[in-house]
């Protein structure tokens, strides 16, 4: 079974976030999110929701593990069918530019 609480820490370690960052970006209370952690409480849905649309990913892509396919959102689809108009240099040098982010 997932452990939600680590899996808010992963995707907020890959985004380089702190709680702060990510009460920021979600809109939720750092209190609100420091005391899942504290009691370690699972968030409700709609917080849920809201901390994964400040990640970029949909529910489906948060519970996914690796292995699993799951849905792109209509913002990533976009970044697919833009980059696969570039050169492949093009397409190496925005995935760089992805990773100084």
């Amino acid at each position: 079974m997932i452990n939600v609480l680590e899996r808010i820490t992963h995707f907020r370690n890959l985004k380089g976030w702190t709680e702060y960052q990510l009460a920021e970006k979600s809109g939720l209370t750092q209190s609100t999110i420091s005391s899942w952690y504290r009691k370690n409480m699972i968030p409700s849905i709609p917080s849920l929701e809201k901390i994964c649309t400040a990640f970029g990913i949909t529910l489906s892509q948060f519970f996914a593990d690796e292995s699993d396919t799951f849905a792109l959102t209509d913002l990533q689809k976009k970044f697919i069918i833009e980059s696969n108009r570039l050169t492949p240099q093009q397409q190496a040098a925005l995935i760089q530019f992805f990773q100084t982010l």
